[in-house]
């Protein structure tokens, strides 16, 4: 029908079956097929066909309104969905809470410069509610951090833009060093149960026959883990990026006992395409990627070995 109302809209516009022909580029019997196949979908003369040549009659003016706006909205309606139109309307977007920290803020702020059309809506959480957002409708993408190897589940799908190093950290006077049974006595600075880095941590700890004693729950304040890691409170697991961004070698030290290695990739994930909204999507892609490649850590001092000189003990507090 719509390519019919299209025919209608053009035979008000030319005056004559002859010249809608014209615009169209098709035959006048055409388009005089096209404007009867009309009316007997409406059940009802929109042509007043007792003048020549026929004009519109009150009821088809009246159904050519309707039918400007019908077609307007379907060109709009085109234009969400077409990956080629300029990216605009709501993008609403999920972060994962350890990914939710201040420099987000860059990618965030280029894509609405570069397209202000498009409106965000932002939703930190757990990475599981955001799956279960997505699935629900109520996101549109969400950037989560995965364990290497593993995708969202089905049937969203996901992009693997950057990765992740976790570091154990202490203050740089503190006096644990590298090993598990060491650690497992110190107290710990930790995200509450239900993160995933907490998890992968605390499994790579009791394969080696140890658990953490946890000191202090924050609810994924990464600045405030850092305080108290940087006072002596406790031991915590920082990202690399972080602790190369704020310049931290002077107040904090990295231990990496034997064979801990806790890497993560960064995602996005979605449930689908996204039309006209894809291409600010790549360009937060674009932005989070470029974050991840700057955060170049230069190699810390590091304690693997279970014993500690002395002389640095006795130099430094207890914690």
């Amino acid at each position: 029908m719509l390519d019919d109302l299209h025919a209608l809209v053009e035979f008000a516009q030319a005056g004559s079956i002859a010249g809608a022909a014209d615009r169209l580029f098709r035959t006048p019997s055409a388009i005089t097929r096209q404007l009867q196949r009309l009316e007997a979908a409406l059940g009802a003369e929109l042509l007043d066909r007792s003048v020549k040549p026929p004009r519109l009659n009150s009821l088809g003016s009246k159904v050519l309104e309707q039918a400007r706006d019908l077609l307007q909205r379907t060109e709009a309606l085109k234009s969400v969905a077409s990956r080629d139109a300029e990216p605009h309307g709501l993008l609403r977007i999920g972060l994962a809470h350890a990914l939710a920290e201040g420099t987000l803020i860059e990618p965030i702020r280029a894509l609405t410069e570069k397209y202000p059309k498009v409106r965000l809506r932002l939703l930190s959480a757990l990475t599981g509610e955001l799956f279960n957002r997505m699935l629900a409708g109520e996101l549109d993408v969400a950037v989560v951090f995965l364990p290497e190897g593993k995708t969202a589940p089905s049937p969203l799908l996901t992009n693997i833009i950057a990765s992740d190093r976790m570091e154990i950290v202490q203050s740089a006077a503190g006096n644990i060093d590298g090993e598990w049974e060491s650690l497992s006595r110190a107290p710990w600075v930790l995200n509450p149960s239900g993160c995933l880095l907490r998890a992968s941590l605390i499994d790579q700890m009791e394969r080696a026959g140890f658990t953490p004693m946890v000191a202090a729950e924050i609810h994924y304040n990464i600045h405030l883990q850092l305080a108290l890691i940087q006072s002596g409170y406790g031991v915590g697991l920082l990202p690399s990026r972080f602790i190369a961004r704020k310049n931290c070698r002077d107040t904090v030290e990295v231990l990496r006992p034997p064979s801990f290695d806790l890497r993560l990739s960064v995602a996005i994930a979605r449930i689908g395409q996204l039309g006209a909204l894809e291409r600010a999507v790549e360009l937060l892609e674009h932005g989070i990627r470029h974050l991840f490649e700057a955060a170049h850590t230069k190699e810390p001092v590091t304690r693997h070995r279970r014993g500690v000189p002395a002389n640095r003990r006795a130099a430094r507090p207890p914690m």
